[in-house]
């Protein structure tokens, strides 16, 4: 097949650090062209692929110090990907770019499907998505549809790791860990709380967005000393390492998230989640068996039930976590789940008379 993947271009494909969206569509784009399919990449230009590449983005749109317009970049990406899609005669154009280039897709006969990435759970982005409802779209977890449930879904296809990438250790060390933004929705907070009262060390990594700059310097930074520690930004090979050596990650989020890549990271080093029942934790989590899921409550109730769990995380066996997670979210099945997909808006649709005709 001629496959587009419009990638996001906030980062590089794949992100260097920070870039969930940006690293999906890179391992789907590898993966296509591995199993032989012809694959054009839209994507910043400092991206890596053995795909076709091509874009109007020079370089990132988050890049320190290089700011560029987002609204004027991310509208010349979308409408360069649509008309290149007209003129390489695509057979399938997939969105992974978020809301904006759900008007281009009438424009065009090329069939095209979105993969949503959480971002319906944002009022202007739902906006968009549900005046476009007829549109195709994937979801990357059950309980992502209950964000915007009208829409016309073909499937659910889950976010897929790159499992043999990251590293395995059967004795790991005695600290907990988090990746991901240092912002309030991430519970980092709560995070901190449960390896005080363990007792326990932390490492906290990620980048702190702009808007989270107060809550990192009220919150997090009065708490980092020789116990809870504050490492930035890590690379894959920094999070493989920090991720296979710790005895447990959390993932305490406050909001329903659509997937949360990291747990599935984590659980391919065999590193145990402790996580929220929100969202599709219960999709990515086999409770007592890849991990331990905190029931909803108040703070103070789900930190003491988190430090309860880690007394019991070094009962688990971390050749099946990581094992599990192959099989569940490897990014092979994740590659195979999008080629059923195309396969599907590519299919003739069946038509039957309303009655049989006379002989």
């Amino acid at each position: 097949m001629k496959i587009g993947i419009l990638a996001p271009i906030a980062w590089r494909t794949p992100p260097e650090h920070y870039g969930g969206w940006e690293l999906v569509a890179h391992h789907l784009t590898e993966g296509l062209v591995a199993r032989g399919h012809d694959v054009t990449l839209f994507a910043t230009s400092d991206s890596l692929t053995k795909a076709r590449l091509e874009s109007v983005c020079p370089h990132p749109l988050n890049q320190p110090g290089h700011a560029l317009d987002s609204r004027v970049y991310e509208t010349l990406h979308i409408a360069h990907a649509f008309e290149r899609a007209k003129k390489l005669k695509l057979d399938v154009l997939h969105n992974h770019a978020g809301c904006f280039g759900t008007p281009f897709a009438h424009l065009i006969s090329v069939p095209t499907v979105t993969t949503l990435h959480g971002s319906a759970a944002e009022a202007g982005s739902r906006t968009l998505y549900e005046h476009y409802r007829d549109l195709n779209y994937v979801s990357i977890s059950d309980s992502e549809r209950k964000l915007a449930p009208d829409l016309s879904y073909v499937a659910t296809v889950y976010n897929g790791v790159k499992v043999a990438s990251f590293e395995f250790q059967e004795s790991p060390g005695d600290y907990l860990i988090v990746i991901g933004r240092m912002s309030p929705d991430k519970g980092i907070h709560l995070a901190i709380q449960v390896a005080q009262q363990a007792g326990l060390p932390l490492v906290l990594a990620g980048i702190v967005p702009s808007e989270n700059e107060s809550y990192f310097r009220t919150q997090i930074e009065p708490h980092l000393n020789d116990q809870i520690r504050f490492i930035g930004p890590v690379n894959h090979r920094e999070k493989s390492r920090w991720l296979a050596g710790a005895k447990a990650s959390l993932h305490l989020v406050t909001y329903e998230e659509a997937f949360g890549l990291t747990m599935a990271e984590s659980m391919a080093c065999g590193t145990p989640v402790v996580a929220i029942r929100r969202g599709s934790v219960p999709e990515l989590i086999e409770h007592r068996r890849t991990g331990f899921i905190v029931n909803p409550a108040s703070d103070d109730e789900m930190v003491a039930d988190a430090v309860a769990f880690l007394s019991h995380v070094a009962d688990l066996d971390r050749r099946y976590i990581r094992e599990h997670t192959e099989k569940r979210f490897g990014v092979e099945r994740m590659v195979k789940g999008y080629e059923a997909v195309y396969k599907q808006l590519l299919a003739p649709r069946q038509t039957f008379p309303l009655r049989a005709e006379p002989t």
